[in-house]
């Protein structure tokens, strides 16, 4: 009995270290845009004797102020108000550039995070509040080691990649940027030194994708040609005409998945004349005519399962979803300009649509297209969750024949080619070796 107590003691006591580990193999995930995470390891970090007395410092300064801040970045994975933040510009940018500056933020944020991983583990750096007993603390304590800081490495991708995008807001991303490296030592999750090697890293990463990427958009300018025929969409001022040029990611080219030509609209057009509104069927078309859910979603969807906790997972779903969006706008734009397809308001010109009409033609329909990329992609990392994604796709598609704005058909064409996108994205995942953080025995 004493000799087996002593071994599950021994035991015990060695397996504590490994139980704490998170992800230690993760700086050997495939990258997207760069080599590898190890081609971007770091020197070894300085001694941390001297920056223990510099952490306890700025805990003993710690105000109301400073613990707000370190609240506001424990929240959620390294990314994730990077994330929040870039969905309010991409979705509304009529640039030719805010698709790319969204896939761009996860695909670097994910990249910068496997090199990160690769450091951590190499040198094995402990956390301040480990390496010192006087310093606390303030928060679940990080279960992977120090060096580099992982919420600096977002931060110096996000303020590379913002303030490249969008520049009047470069001075404001990096006082943002410089707070959350700050909450990190007054937290006692990381020296000084982690945050600047890691802010330093993510920003040398972001910068090798940003030239990696220079040539993703087409730059010429529309020719101004169209295509002559009954029923096309005849807008004066087309946008993004040219999206259907960039280059894709997952897909090999933009018609990869080109859904076939759209019929002629006359039995579209009755079912749409057909349609009685009702309260229900007004509200969910204004609901996705004003927001797109599928962030917040997967959001939520990530604390749930607590992979906030993950850094590497969380990073590996963000970037998965941005070349997902990356994509499906790349391809839905392909397709419409392939096609011109036309418009509800156009085709009868007594129908009036619930909402304004985009300025670009109608199939297939880029919100069913989303959907149906997030119906895929979603339920690959969520497979348990699949009956709620499939419900957004559905009601996000419907909502836009609800609005008047599009046919059932441009919805079908849509859903179908954003499945599709998935698929291809999905793809790539299961070739990267990497072993999915939810499985449907898991989630139940």
């Amino acid at each position: 009995m004493k000799k087996s107590s002593l071994t599950l003691m021994a035991y015990l006591t060695l397996a504590a270290p490994l139980l704490a580990q998170v992800e230690p193999e993760a700086g050997q995930w495939k990258t997207w845009f760069i080599p590898s995470g190890e081609a971007y390891k770091l020197p070894p970090p300085p001694a941390a004797k001297v920056e223990n007395s510099q952490v306890l410092a700025r805990q003993k300064s710690l105000d109301a102020a400073g613990h707000q801040q370190i609240q506001y970045w424990n929240a959620g994975a390294p990314g994730y108000r990077w994330q929040e933040m870039m969905a309010k510009l991409w979705m509304t940018d009529t640039s030719r550039n805010g698709a790319l500056a969204n896939m761009l933020l996860g695909v670097a944020t994910y990249d910068a995070t496997v090199a990160a991983w690769v450091s951590k583990y190499a040198y094995k750096r402990p956390r301040p509040f480990v390496a010192d007993s006087r310093i606390k603390a303030q928060g679940l304590k990080p279960d992977s080691p120090s060096y580099p800081c992982e919420h600096s490495v977002a931060a110096g991708v996000a303020y590379t990649i913002i303030s490249r995008f969008y520049p009047s807001l470069a001075d404001s991303v990096s006082r943002m940027a410089m707070r959350a490296m700050d909450s990190r030592v007054a937290a006692g999750y990381a020296y000084p030194s982690d945050t600047r090697a890691g802010f330093e890293l993510g920003k040398r990463i972001a910068e090798k994708e940003l030239e990696h990427t220079k040539d993703f958009v087409y730059k010429a300018a529309w020719d101004g040609k169209r295509p002559e025929g009954n029923s096309l969409w005849t807008g004066k001022y087309p946008m993004a005409v040219t999206a259907g040029l960039n280059k894709t990611v997952a897909l090999t080219h933009a018609g990869q998945y080109r859904p076939v030509p759209p019929p002629d609209f006359a039995k579209d057009m009755a079912e749409l004349k057909a349609h009685k509104p009702t309260f229900r069927s007004k509200a969910n078309a204004f609901y996705y005519a004003s927001q797109f859910p599928a962030d917040e979603i997967l959001h939520k969807k990530i604390f749930e399962y607590n992979l906030h906790l993950n850094p590497p997972h969380a990073a590996r779903m963000y970037a998965a979803v941005a070349i997902g969006y990356y994509d499906t706008f790349v391809a839905c734009f392909d397709a419409k300009y392939a096609y011109w397809g036309i418009r509800p308001d156009q085709y009868d010109t007594t129908y009036q649509p619930l909402v304004p009409t985009p300025p670009f033609p109608g199939y297939p329909s880029g919100h069913a297209a989303m959907g149906g990329l997030v119906e895929g992609l979603f339920s690959y990392f969520f497979p348990a969750d699949r009956a709620l994604f499939q419900k957004v796709a559905k009601d996000g598609a419907e909502s836009r024949f609800q609005a008047g704005i599009h046919f059932r058909t441009d919805n079908e064409a849509g859903l179908e080619l954003g499945r599709n996108v998935a698929g291809a994205v999905i793809k790539k995942l299961k070739a990267d070796g990497v072993q999915a953080a939810v499985t449907l025995a898991e989630s139940k």
